[in-house]
């Protein structure tokens, strides 16, 4: 078998910060924080004169980690920070929680919206995605018992 495990999700975004708190807001906990840059950096992600900030952000469970990256240089060109749920390519990640009236409560406290409406789904969930910064879409899933 080819594929151990997923190791983690990147982020790109723009203020750092605003990440940071909005994926510690949902529980994540900050694992660690760095920067990279130069010719070895390049040649992986395939731009010139790349310099980034990173912070990596892992879930409770210790299973799952997003990494954010925040571009100094290469400069961005372009992109959509509100595409919809149905533009090609990867679209959302998705937290199981406890409690996600709490959770849609205290990330709308902090500025952020749903996407559309927080539902039922067949009994079985209960599922909402809300708009991160650089807009990033997270699903939430609450099993219903």
């Amino acid at each position: 078998m080819a594929v151990q495990r997923m190791d983690h999700v990147g982020i790109v975004v723009a203020d750092m910060e605003a990440a940071v708190d909005f994926f510690a807001e949902l529980g994540l906990e900050r694992q660690g924080r760095g920067s990279v840059e130069g010719e070895l950096v390049d040649r992986i992600i395939g731009l010139e004169g790349v310099r980034t900030d990173l912070v990596f952000m892992r879930t409770p469970d210790g299973h799952g980690q997003v990494e954010l990256v925040k571009y100094h240089s290469p400069p961005h060109e372009g992109g959509e920070d509100h595409a919809p749920a149905n533009t090609l390519g990867l679209r959302h990640i998705t937290f199981a929680v406890d409690d996600i009236e709490d959770v849609v409560a205290r990330l709308k406290a902090r500025g952020f919206e749903l996407v559309g409406d927080l539902v039922s789904y067949e009994s079985s969930y209960k599922l909402c995605y809300v708009r991160g910064p650089a807009g990033v879409v997270v699903e939430l899933a609450e099993k219903i018992d």
